[in-house]
């Protein structure tokens, strides 16, 4: 039998392992979840004892969707008299994406019908719809336009491990407080004889579940419903021998348990509340708790090592937004001064408050709290009497450097300060033996280094490459956790955009009042290109009350500054889904949302040719050369004459092209374009100050259809 588990987005790794540790066969993650077979016994294990999963369904079929008509068709294909009595209880949870069925509603309804009108045409009578607690609880997820229907075997959310004394009271899901255990390494530590410390407890999910957890307890023990106990094919039989096994290794595990587990909170209604959920989950003699600030937040007696763990306010209970940066700042620090040798774990709310800790992290994890993307920060705290290690002296090189850097950072911070550029280049290739760009991003910096030549030993670039970080982190007071480092080479197949790394990492920053969303780590660029500020300035000018069309539109920053102008209306066009979703988000991040602003998933060249709408401002910032397998080969050099005729094909009689590339040997032909359109040449104009060694950066130029005196004979 084939089965699917369900997963919050982040998890998937972690589920994947339980699911082969209870004895699951073929096993593969996908986005929120997990497939796997085996028996049915499988399938109960995995309600049993996964602390990761939200659901386990069991697949009955695929088929196409397109039409009501399709999903109606498809319901019925299933003989549901095999799953389902006629008098037996029904519910159906439906979700939809990228397809003609749009409302999730109108889907369960349809699938609700289908199965009822089938019962009733064979035995005059049906069953009924049961929100709470049904027999059967039927999934239906429909994404571009195929439709895979599934029996819930959980029935209910497996997050909710049946302890906790009102279910919407935590933010924290019982499965997100696992998974942070787990990152944080708990389980090790716990066997090396640590505690487990949370000064922010809330209602007690972290507490509860490290017991559980330690305790080797099966999580879904304590839940009076799954959705397979009114199924058909349920087996009494092997469900409750499964059970049995559990509730013993539990008590067994329960028994063994040390009382190593402290709590405290500032409210003492969430103190109460703990330890009330303690006692239901069945480990209140092991938990401590009381009420006290989580900066006052001492390690237990006799207790040298363990893990503090913990999920701090967001605003909603502590104050203000605005004052969470101070709270986390003194938490850090008492961390740091009161746990010598100890781990800490801390779910912060964002980056910002993250890095309010003021502490280096080891590993940074995104997890997700329902659909809030919110970084797991895990650290190792310095042992008492530990020093840093100290570092070897600069090289005379690296000193060269630093003493270039310094300079470079002296004769811009004034002018930076004065016009409030935050996102700025620090250094670009200055010193010959450093073939490196260094770019500020607020309090993020992203070394470029480029390749080095065939003579130079690699070992030597390397080492070049190590002294580059240090003396960035030392001038710029940046730490090493919030570096990021690429070699600048040509990707494979010359793509602009290829992906690096995989963390998912998105910090926010900030230019002329706007905001943006970077990935300092995954790709070669950032998605914010530094040396177009001005081109991007350039186009809040000109697209005031104009249609705006961005074509290669990347992470839609020219977009936003159009929007930020009063353009009338944008259209963003970029082959790649990837990067309409990050401009996507960073036209929401300013606020510019609704149909006045379209993205658009299709090749540029493709878009002009199919579409007949003319623009007032068309910006254009194409690939050096792309051999995307879903369009034609491009090259900016042999391309551009058509793609810009094309472009002013488009064009209103008082438009203007911005045309823009970074391919330092690109030659514009003029005598193939100036027949139809005028050409000024901005580059110079369009280098901002922090770029002027490097004036071959970019080129750009603004193009206009020629003015027709419509008087002249």
């Amino acid at each position: 039998m084939n089965f699917f588990a369900t997963c919050p987005k982040g998890l998937e790794y972690l589920l994947k392992d339980e699911l082969v540790a209870i004895g699951a066969e073929d096993v593969k993650e996908a986005l929120a979840g997990v497939s796997f077979s085996g028996g049915l016994d499988t399938a109960y294990r995995a309600c049993l004892w996964s602390r990761m999963a939200s659901r386990v369904l069991l697949p009955l079929a695929e088929f196409d969707a397109a039409t009501p008509e399709d999903l109606y068709q498809g319901v019925q294909s299933i003989t549901w008299s095999e799953h389902l009595a006629a008098h037996g209880t029904l519910a159906v949870d439906a979700n939809t994406a990228l397809s003609k069925l749009t409302h999730s509603q109108f889907i369960a309804l349809k699938t609700k019908d289908a199965i009822v009108d089938q019962f009733r045409e064979a035995s005059g009578s049906r069953p009924d719809v049961e929100t709470e607690e049904p027999d059967v609880q039927i999934n239906v997820r429909v994404r571009r336009d195929r439709a895979t229907l599934s029996i819930d075997l959980s029935g209910s959310p497996l997050h909710r491990r049946g302890w906790r004394e009102r279910q919407g009271e935590a933010p924290l899901k019982e499965n997100l407080a696992a998974a942070m255990l787990v990152r944080a390494q708990w389980p090790r530590i716990y066997a090396e004889g640590g505690a487990l410390v949370d000064p922010m407890c809330g209602s007690g999910t972290l507490l509860i579940e490290g017991a559980l957890m330690a305790a080797g307890a099966a999580p879904g023990l304590r839940r009076g419903y799954f959705g397979f106990l009114g199924w058909l094919k349920h087996d009494y039989a092997l469900w409750k021998q499964l059970w049995e096994e559990a509730k013993a290794s539990t008590d067994e595990g329960l028994r063994q348990l040390r009382p190593v587990f402290f709590g405290s909170d500032s409210d003492p209604n969430m103190v109460q509340t703990a330890k009330r959920n303690a006692q239901t989950a069945g480990v209140a003699g092991f938990v401590h708790l009381d009420r006290r600030d989580a900066v006052h937040v001492e390690p237990p007696p006799e207790t040298p090592l363990g893990l503090v763990i913990t999920n701090p306010p967001y605003g909603e209970r502590l104050g203000d937004r605005a004052e969470l940066p101070h709270l986390y700042r003194q938490f850090g620090q008492a961390l740091k001064d009161r746990f010598p040798g100890w781990r800490a774990a801390v779910l912060a709310g964002d980056e910002e408050l993250g890095r309010a800790l003021r502490l280096s992290p080891d590993k940074r994890y995104a997890l997700y709290n329902g659909a809030l993307e919110t970084p797991l920060l895990t650290f190792s705290l310095r042992a008492a009497g530990e020093a840093p290690r100290e570092q070897k002296p600069l090289s005379d090189g690296a000193q060269m450097l630093k003493n270039r850097l310094e300079k470079n950072v002296r004769h811009l911070r004034k002018r930076l300060a004065r016009e409030g550029i935050t996102c700025w280049r620090a250094y670009d290739q200055d010193l010959p033996e450093y073939a490196a760009a260094i770019d500020v991003y607020e309090d993020w910096l992203h070394i470029q280094e480029y390749k080095a030549p065939q003579d130079i030993p690699v070992d030597v670039a390397r080492n070049r490459l190590r002294e580059v970080v240090r003396v960035a982190s030392e001038v710029l007071e940046i730490p090493r956790d919030r570096i990021a480092v690429k070699t600048r080479e040509r990707g494979k197949g010359g793509s602009k955009y290829g992906q690096m790394d995989q963390q998912g990492q998105f910090v926010e920053v900030h230019e002329a009042g706007l905001s943006f969303l970077i990935n300092p780590t995954d790709y070669l660029d950032t998605g914010l290109f530094l040396d177009h500020r001005l081109v991007r300035a350039k186009i809040r000018e000109l697209a005031a009350g104009k249609h705006f069309l961005n074509l290669f539109a990347y992470t839609g920053s020219a977009s936003v500054y159009a929007a930020a102008g009063g353009a009338r209306d944008t259209t963003s066009v970029d082959l790649s889904a990837t990067y309409l979703d990050w401009a996507s988000k960073n036209m929401a991040l300013n606020g510019f949302t609704g149909s006045r602003h379209r993205l658009v998933q299709e090749d540029a060249v493709s878009f002009l040719e199919k579409r007949s709408m003319q623009y007032g401002v068309i910006y254009v910032d194409p690939p050096t050369f792309s051999n995307s397998k879903k369009a034609d080969d491009f090259d900016v050099q042999r391309d551009h004459v058509k793609l810009l005729l094309q472009c002013a094909d488009r064009l209103l009689p008082e438009g203007v092209i911005v045309f823009s590339n970074n391919f330092r040997r690109f030659q514009l032909d003029r005598a193939a374009l100036e027949p139809h359109l005028s050409i000024e040449d901005w580059s110079a104009p369009s280098i901002p100050f922090d770029f002027a060694r490097r004036h071959d950066i970019h080129g750009c130029w603004l193009l206009r259809k020629p003015f027709v005196n419509p008087w002249k004979t």
